[in-house]
């Protein structure tokens, strides 16, 4: 009998062991599922965050980072993954104290990123009280203080931090009402934040040793990254969608401005005229425009304005109605751009305009000519085989408006041809930062002087893309337009 009651208490302890063995099988193998699933969940986010980096939205990087961060530290306490390592077991508990040290900050980061302005300064010295505890408690660990006592001290500072994050929002609940102003991503994050902070506290309340058990944070864990993931793809969706929007309404606003450009250029006997425009994004800030006076008579404009972008194209818009308002004064450039002076002044503070305006008179061969801090007109002799410059500047357009402006008056002869451009001609430079400069522009006046004004702007409009890079993919730097003119 009592041979019996001995089997029978092996057999029982036996039973026991087995079972328990398999609760910590199963409990490991939770661990490492869990752990395998938050780095695919990691990596799809940061695979994500490149594959639409144009939106330039980060919170699917500090997802990643907190996903990943904490996939490690539920590896770490799996023994199955250790033993695959010949590492003491004191490394173990350094890579899992420098985890618990660091953790909190990309989740931090998300939070800021997502949270509304008002709560975003909450968020700021939670971060920043977690970033200096982190620095103490990875140097104290440096220095040989007791883990357990670093340990004790993190568990009641998350402790803290939950209390001040909950009181924070119960006293937003008072002041604006429940859920009053809150976003969808907001109610979203909050609940599974909730939830996960259950399990938070039940955690480090088991740190603490005043409840005893298993840690089961993984689980709220899981939820709130399931509202996080749901949050950061909600964003990244989101910004793409707008950034459809924007680019479709970038193509819209390409096509006005297209539309107050010249659709062809003037046609006169004794002149040929050619135009090329190559605006740099979908909106440009180069401008040209012409006033016809007669068959005999007209005005070109060629101007530039600072910046790029849609504000530059909004002042080139104005300058076109500015323009088209001095045509009285077609023939005297320097009064004409005296009053587009006048008409910009004061609409506008960030930007200036640079301009050159041309008067080509055939009746009595004359050019009349003068710019507001513009590069200078090229004028190519078809007589005396030579480049030079024309240049009568003025301030620029839209700063001062006491600003007064001259003109220069040349004889026109037959074979002359006339280079108007901006200054992404000659500023155009290649890999090595070298600029195309004027040199280059009136040696090519010189080689292309028997060529057609058509085919010399679209040789120039190629030299200066080829010397660029811009035929192997290089992205233009600035607008370019130039206007050739051909007396013949």
């Amino acid at each position: 009998m009592e041979n019996s009651l001995k089997l029978d208490a092996a057999l029982w302890l036996q039973t026991a062991a087995t079972v328990s063995s398999r609760m910590q099988l199963r409990w490991e193998f939770a661990n490492l599922a869990a752990a395998v699933a938050l780095l695919t969940i990691a990596f799809a986010a940061v695979a994500l965050f490149f594959f639409r980096r144009r939106s330039g939205d980060r919170t699917l990087i500090y997802f990643g980072l907190f996903c990943s961060l904490y996939a490690v530290r539920l590896l770490n306490s799996s023994g199955a993954f250790r033993a695959l390592f010949d590492e003491p077991s004191s490394f173990w508990v350094y890579v899992n104290w420098t985890i618990t040290c660091t953790i909190i900050i990309p989740a931090s980061l998300f939070f800021y990123q997502v949270v509304r302005e008002r709560t975003k300064i909450l968020v700021l010295w939670l971060l920043v009280a977690q970033g200096v505890f982190a620095v103490f408690g990875l140097l104290g660990a440096a220095f040989g203080e007791n883990l357990s006592t670093l340990s004790t001290a993190n568990s009641a500072m998350v402790l803290g931090m939950v209390a001040v994050a909950a009181g924070y929002l119960i006293a937003e609940r008072v002041r604006y009402g429940p859920m009053k102003g809150m976003t969808h991503e907001f109610r979203v994050l909050g609940t599974g934040f909730a939830v996960w902070m259950v399990f938070i506290v039940h955690a480090n309340l088991l740190g603490l040793g005043i409840l005893r058990g298993h840690n089961f944070e993984f689980l709220g864990f899981f939820v709130f990254v399931a509202c996080l993931g749901y949050v950061s793809a909600y964003r990244t969706f989101a910004n793409e969608q707008q950034l459809v929007a924007i680019n479709k309404e970038l193509e819209i606003a390409r096509g006005i401005q297209a539309s107050t450009l010249p659709q062809s250029v003037p046609t006169l006997a004794g002149i040929v005229i050619a135009a090329r425009y190559a605006p740099m994004s979908a909106v440009a800030g180069d401008f040209y425009d012409f006033l016809c006076v007669d068959e005999k008579r007209v005005g070109v404009l060629v101007a530039d304005v600072t910046g790029h972008g849609v504000p530059a194209a909004l002042i080139a818009s104005m300058l076109k109605v500015a323009f088209a308002g001095q045509a009285e004064h077609a023939q005297d450039p320097a009064r004409l751009l005296a009053g587009l002076n006048t008409a910009l002044c004061g609409k506008f503070e960030e930007h200036f305009v640079t301009a050159a305006y041309l008067f080509v008179d055939l009746e009595n061969g004359l050019l009349r000519y003068s710019a507001a801090g513009h590069p200078p007109m090229l004028l190519a002799s078809g007589r005396e085989k030579n480049v030079r410059d024309v240049e009568e500047n003025g301030l620029m357009l839209g700063m001062f408006p006491e600003a007064e402006y001259t003109f220069v008056e040349i004889k026109l002869n037959t074979g002359d041809r006339c280079l108007l451009y901006t200054d992404g001609v000659f500023e155009a430079k290649n890999a090595a930062q070298e600029e195309y400069g004027r040199v280059r522009c009136r040696e090519f006046l010189l080689a292309k002087s028997d060529a057609s004004a058509t085919v010399f702007a679209d040789a120039l409009f190629e030299d200066v893309a080829r010397f660029s890079g811009l035929s192997t993919g290089r992205a233009q730097e600035d607008d370019v337009t130039l206007i050739v003119l051909d007396i013949r």
